[in-house]
C-alpha cells in the first residue's frame, strides 16, 4: 500500500523557496507594494558580514546666484551619507511524535507545509511593525509623524480623531510627494471605526476572489500589532501608518542548494529523526534584509548575533538619513 510519507511533502532542497514564493504571494505587505523585493538585495543579503552599507549623494541645497561682473559664484560641495541596512538571520524549529500522528489520523508534516507561509508572513508583519516602532521614536523622523492625539477622553474631538480630514493632513506631510502613499495598516479598532463612518471602501480583487479595503484610494491593511496605548490621563491612542511604493526593501539568500554536513538537508530546510522517541524535526532557517528605505539601522543597542523585534523597536537604532520627503512613510497617532 502506497503512504504519502516525508519525503513527498517536504524536499529539503525545494521547501525553503517554496515556502518564500508562498509567503509573498499570500503577504499583504507585498501585495500592496510596501514591501519590495529586488535583485540587488538579494544579492546583498547574500555576501558575508551583518549589514549593508549603501552610500548615496544628498541631494543639491541652496538658491541660485545670479551673474555678477564684480563677485564670483561660491561653490557648494556635494554631501556623501549612507542607508544602512541589517541582514537578518533567523528561524524556527518543529517536530512532531509518531503517536500524535496516528492518533490524529493526520500528517502532520502537510499541516506544516501548509501553515509555514502565513506563519513567516506574520513574523515579516511583527517585524515591520516594531521596525516603524523604533523609526518614528528616533527624532530624525519627526517631519514624518502627525501627533493629532488627546491624552484623555474629555479633550477628544473630530481633529483628534483618525478621518477623512486628518488622513489628508497626514498625506501633508510628504508635501507634494503625498500622492506617492499607496497604502495604510491600521489596528483593526481603528478600521471599525472608520468603517462606522462609512469611510472604507471594498473592491474585488483581480479574480473577483476577495473584497479589499481601501481609505481614501489606500489599500488598507488590518494587523493589531499596530501600536495602541493608555492615554496619560484615560482612553486610548493609536498609531497608523500610511506607506509609499516599496516603503520598505527586502531581499533573501538563497539557502535552498546548500547541504548541511552531517544532517539531512539544506541550510534552509533541515530535517531530523529520532527513532527512539519516535519524533521527527523540521528547522526553516533565513537569512535577509527587512528594511525601511531612507532610515539606516545603527545597531547601537543590539545585544545578540541579531536584533530581536524589541530591538526593532528601539528609537537609538534609527537615524533618517534621506531627505523627510523621500521617505515614503508617515505615522499619525491619534484617538478614534
Amino acid at each position: 500500500m502506497a503512504k504519502t510519507q516525508l519525503a513527498d511533502i517536504i524536499v529539503p532542497a525545494q521547501f525553503a523557496g517554496y515556502v518564500l514564493q508562498r509567503t509573498a504571494e499570500k503577504s499583504d505587505l507585498f501585495q500592496s507594494g510596501i514591501v519590495v523585493r529586488t535583485p540587488d538585495y538579494d544579492e546583498r543579503a547574500s555576501l558575508g558580514g551583518t549589514q549593508v552599507n549603501m552610500p548615496h549623494w544628498n541631494d543639491l541645497t541652496g538658491n541660485r546666484q545670479p551673474l555678477s561682473d564684480s563677485a564670483p559664484l561660491v561653490p557648494a560641495k556635494l554631501v556623501a551619507d549612507q542607508d544602512i541596512a541589517r541582514i537578518h538571520n533567523d528561524g524556527n524549529a518543529w517536530s512532531w511524535n509518531h503517536l500524535a500522528t496516528v492518533v490524529a489520523g493526520d500528517d502532520p508534516a502537510l499541516a506544516l507545509a501548509n501553515f509555514m507561509a502565513d506563519y513567516w508572513n506574520r513574523q515579516n508583519q511583527y517585524m515591520l511593525i516594531n521596525s516603524l516602532t523604533g523609526v518614528f521614536g528616533a527624532a530624525s523622523m519627526a517631519g514624518n509623524l502627525l501627533a493629532i492625539q488627546s491624552e484623555s477622553v474629555a479633550a477628544q474631538t473630530a481633529s483628534t480623531r483618525l478621518n477623512g480630514a486628518t488622513f489628508v493632513d497626514a498625506t501633508q506631510r510628504l508635501g507634494d510627494r503625498g500622492d506617492r502613499l499607496v497604502a495604510v495598516a491600521m489596528h483593526s479598532a481603528v478600521e471599525a471605526a472608520l468603517r462606522k463612518l462609512d469611510l472604507i471602501d471594498f473592491i474585488p480583487d483581480s479574480q473577483g476572489e476577495a473584497q479589499i479595503r481601501t481609505f481614501q484610494g489606500r489599500r488598507v491593511i488590518v494587523d493589531d500589532g499596530c501600536p495602541s496605548r493608555a492615554g496619560t490621563t484615560d482612553g486610548l491612542v493609536y498609531t497608523t501608518y500610511l506607506f509609499g511604493m516599496g516603503s520598505f526593501g527586502t531581499g533573501f539568500a538563497d539557502l535552498n542548494g546548500a547541504p548541511v554536513e552531517g544532517g539531512h538537508g539544506t541550510e534552509g530546510c533541515e530535517t531530523a529523526r529520532d527513532a527512539l522517541n519516535s519524533d521527527t524535526f523540521l528547522v526553516n532557517r533565513r537569512r535577509f534584509i527587512l528594511h525601511p528605505r531612507g532610515v539606516k539601522f545603527t545597531s547601537a543597542s543590539v545585544a545578540g548575533a541579531n536584533p530581536t523585534n524589541a530591538e526593532l523597536a528601539l528609537a537609538a537604532n534609527w537615524v533618517r538619513v534621506w531627505e523627510n520627503k523621500n521617505v515614503p512613510v508617515v505615522a499619525v497617532t491619534h484617538n478614534i
